[in-house]
């Protein structure tokens, strides 16, 4: 993974990644003009925009989620979601491509997604429910289709041990602190996993 992205940097640099630096740009802007105050260009924006709750009507959360991926959490520091972004998405743009690795960060938020509202629906008594409470939380942001592109990566470029570690450090977050983000993360991984063993078997097949 190292040698491809080496090479492609020392080659391309900044051109490289356009993808991952337009992701940048667009969280940078949204963590600014959250903590904004005008009624036009702040938080309400923001939250119209890329807010995506388990409340939500469908059309309206499908119509929220591609910006939804760039919208950092407002309680938590941004240089953080910069840095797995950075890392994460740039890794994956250059060893899987631009469309791929849209289609994969996109799937994944869009799992999550998809398992709130299975969750909230099969309610706290269930395996996999949520409480009621839930239904009001905003989705994770970057955080889970960077994980499930991290799980990817290291399956496609048989990184194995990483790959644990990733996995690993998402299943004892979600254990320790059990709440929508943390079991968002794990549907993400989950459905990473499901797409690398497709792809295996697609390139198998040809």
């Amino acid at each position: 993974m190292w040698a491809v992205v080496r090479a492609e940097l020392a080659d391309r640099r900044g051109r490289a990644i356009p993808l991952t630096l337009s992701a940048l740009c667009l969280i940078v802007l949204f963590q600014v003009a959250q903590h904004q105050r005008s009624p036009y260009w702040g938080y309400g924006l923001v939250q119209d925009v890329g807010f995506v709750r388990a409340a939500d009507p469908w059309w309206l959360a499908l119509a929220r989620t591609p910006l939804s991926l760039f919208v950092p959490a407002a309680d938590l520091p941004v240089w953080g979601a910069l840095a797995q972004v950075l890392v994460v998405f740039g890794i994956a743009e250059i060893a899987l491509g631009r469309r791929r690795t849209l289609l994969i960060a996109y799937i994944c938020t869009l799992a999550g997604v998809v398992y709130a509202r299975i969750g909230v629906a099969v309610g706290p008594g269930g395996v996999l429910g949520l409480p009621a409470g839930d239904a009001q939380v905003v989705d994770t942001g970057p955080s889970g289709a960077v994980a499930g592109l991290a799980v990817y990566l290291c399956l496609r470029f048989r990184a194995w041990f990483t790959g644990a570690l990733v996995g690993m450090g998402m299943f004892v977050e979600a254990i320790a602190k059990p709440n929508l983000a943390g079991r968002e993360h794990l549907v993400a991984i989950a459905v990473a996993l499901a797409m690398s063993a497709f792809s295996t078997l697609r390139r198998r097949w040809r």
